[in-house]
């Protein structure tokens, strides 16, 4: 079986974004949408009047119209919102969601698939974080509606996704248990999704994706070869220096001079151990280069995984400006990146560019007023009347004292989903005029990144990171020596 020997990582909240995936795919790799947050993506593009038109053409294409039909009526805006109004929000994940939220999910995901393979018969793929666990069915189900090839996971421990992908790959019933802090043995934190009450009677024929889960360590790999509730069908193993969240440090925490977490041999994964599991992986984290993708291949790994180098290519969802702006960072040799243990509420770390006028800047970060809308990385745990609760270390600190949090927990905390949002061009306008600050995360080998850069110009497509990254691949093989049949 032939795999890609690239897959481009699935990045942030709308820079791995259906127009990247699709340059990737067309090239032989495997191109990759972020899953996290669509849903709310996919309103604010509605709200900015569908420019292109490239939304209305994935609702065209969804197999239930009605459901299609209700979404567009929702939420499209003719010639798009006025720049001084906010964009509409779409009411936050819980354990049971209204049924419009799960239908505007499930088209969300379907529409980013759809586009990304739209032109092209190579496969796609689409990534989630396991920790936004709230929209995982409609989003599985989603995207497999549009025949997207391969789902990823990381940021926790995917158990129990590869039985999710056989259920909704025939169509039945899918549950998926909801990590709730606090919950007694016997409590229901079990999520239901079952197809047939959302699609109706016809329901097209669907085919299980692979599933790859992303991991830090060899113990998580085997793990899940034997554990999970489903087949697993490779692994991309993400090192410490690899962009976004990171698994925490094993052991006990401890931080450098520049308040960062210190990784040691415990964090590094065995090569060898991986091989020996018999099954596909790729390697991520600081590969974005020619010989580095030569070196994994000679190590057994089926190829790499690459976000850095994508995330600045023209057809990545990062702003025009924050791209330039990091880009002559780069080509300067002064980028900087900060793994901040503190960002996110989840409480990985969480790597951060250091840009001026972002939310990594101080200043920018003490005048934000908190505020949680989105909701798509909080906690969710039992209340005393053994109901389910929600919290977010980065909301108003009162509210979330008030949900049994404690005070020191929102210290340095930010609101990565409004951030991330900004980065992409899709900034929450408040009071008229305040918008939500980017804070753009990548991986450590930002400098690196003006590699891809020609003399003379100040952006590249994805095809040029393709083409570098396989160079010394190509070159290799180029000058093997010919088989004994060749010389015959």
């Amino acid at each position: 079986m032939q795999f890609p020997k690239i897959i481009q990582g699935g990045m942030g909240v709308g820079v791995s974004n259906w127009r990247l995936a699709n340059a990737v795919s067309r090239l032989g790799q495997l191109g990759v949408v972020s899953g996290t947050a669509l849903d709310q993506l996919f309103v604010r593009r509605l709200a900015d009047g569908d420019w292109g038109g490239h939304m209305r053409r994935g609702l065209e294409a969804f197999p239930f119209p009605e459901m299609a039909k209700r979404i567009w009526q929702e939420y499209f805006v003719p010639g798009g919102k006025p720049a001084t109004k906010p964009y509409p929000v779409a009411p936050m994940h819980q354990k049971r969601d209204p049924r419009k939220l799960v239908e505007l999910c499930v088209v969300a995901n379907f529409v980013e698939v759809f586009l990304a393979r739209e032109g092209h018969k190579n496969p796609v793929g689409i990534n989630f974080l396991e920790k936004v666990q709230l929209p995982h069915l409609p989003s599985i189900y989603g995207a497999m509606l549009a025949g997207v090839g391969y789902v990823l996971m990381g940021a926790g421990i995917p158990m129990h996704i590869p039985g999710v992908m056989d259920a909704l790959s025939a169509h039945r019933r899918a549950e998926y248990r909801l990590s709730v802090t606090g919950a007694a043995a016997e409590q229901d934190t079990v999520m239901q999704f079952d197809p047939a009450e959302f699609a109706g009677e016809t329901l097209p024929a669907l085919q299980r994706p692979r599933f790859l889960a992303i991991i830090s360590s060899n113990t998580l790999a085997s793990s899940l070869l034997r554990r999970a509730n489903g087949r697993v069908d490779g692994f991309v193993y993400e090192s410490p220096i690899a962009g976004g969240h990171n698994a925490p440090p094993r052991g006990k925490p401890q931080l450098n001079a520049a308040g960062e977490p210190v990784y040691g041999e415990r964090d590094r994964v065995n090569v060898e151990e991986l091989r020996a599991l018999g099954v596909p992986f790729w390697l991520a984290g600081g590969y974005g280069h020619a010989q580095k993708v030569r070196e994994a291949l000679d190590q057994g790994a089926a190829g790499v995984q690459v976000g850095t180098a994508f995330a600045f290519s023209e057809e990545s969802g990062l702003r025009a400006d924050l791209k330039q702006a990091l880009l002559r960072q780069a080509l300067e040799g002064r980028g900087k990146v900060f793994t901040d243990p503190l960002a996110s509420p989840t409480g990985f770390p969480f790597k951060v560019a250091q840009l001026e006028g972002s939310y990594s800047d101080a200043a920018v970060a003490a005048a934000r007023t908190r505020v949680c809308d989105l909701g798509y990385l909080r906690e969710a745990y039992a209340t005393e009347g053994g109901k389910i609760g929600y919290r977010c270390a980065a909301e108003p600190v009162a509210t979330y004292l008030a949900k049994g949090g404690k005070e020191e927990e929102t210290v340095g905390r930010k609101c990565l989903c409004n951030a991330l949002m900004a980065n992409i061009g899709y900034s929450q306008i408040r009071k008229g005029e305040e918008l939500e600050p980017p804070l753009v995360t990548v991986g450590d080998d930002l400098n690196t990144v003006a590699q891809f850069l020609e003399p003379g110009r100040t952006s590249y497509r994805a095809a040029d990171v393709v083409r570098l990254l396989l160079s010394a691949d190509a070159e290799a093989e180029a000058h093997e020596p010919l088989a004994a049949s060749a010389l015959t």
